[in-house]
């Protein structure tokens, strides 16, 4: 990935754009503090290698593709103060979803379901900071538009997001800026680079 350079103010949305492999997800991983980067990212003046690792990741959220789940059912990945808040049943309800679908195996929740409550999920705490990657991709027509208008709420509320995408309309609907990432050369058993 090359040096890159970006400012998003609060209420503003960047997409990040790019063919497969061009570094969208590793980008939001790296900000996020999972995986290793060179490079400075600030939020709120606090800069990513000063802040602990969990503290950091309460104030940037990172929402996978393809979420991961630590138990049997949603509930046990929410906190206890997020399922016995009323907020999170009018979050739950803004996607499509009940709180039915906290106590549904994990095996059982479809691709759309798990991506859903993974969204609701990161919303827990209000960080100030969602990083999202390809947040639409595994939904119907009407739970991405049902995903896209709560993503449009929260630029309302003030956070700063980050989406990764492939569905040019989503980047433009959404963001204020868009960042293409160019496409990965690709580099040959013998050494020679090609684009």
């Amino acid at each position: 990935m090359p040096p890159l350079s970006f400012e998003v103010a609060g209420g503003e949305c960047l997409a990040v754009e790019g063919a497969s492999g061009s570094g969208k997800t590793r980008l939001l991983r790296a900000i996020a503090d999972l995986d290793p980067v060179e490079g400075l990212v600030f939020v709120d003046g606090a800069e990513r290698g000063e802040v602990p690792g969990p503290q950091w990741r309460r104030t940037v959220r990172y929402v996978a593709a393809e979420p991961g789940w630590w138990s049997d059912t949603p509930r046990a990945c929410f906190a206890p103060e997020a399922i016995d808040n009323g907020r999170l049943d009018r979050q739950l309800d803004h996607v499509g979803l009940t709180r039915a679908h906290l106590d549904r195996e994990i095996g059982v929740l479809s691709t759309g379901e798990r991506s859903r409550l993974a969204f609701v999920r990161a919303l827990q705490g209000e960080p100030k900071v969602l990083l999202l990657d390809e947040p639409t991709a595994s939904l119907d027509p009407g739970s991405a538009a049902l995903v896209e208008e709560q993503i449009r709420f929260q630029l309302y509320a003030g956070r700063i997001v980050l989406l990764s995408t492939h569905d040019a309309g989503l980047a433009q609907r959404l963001s204020h800026t868009r960042l293409k990432l160019p496409k990965p050369r690709v580099v040959h058993a013998d050494g020679a680079g090609a684009a």
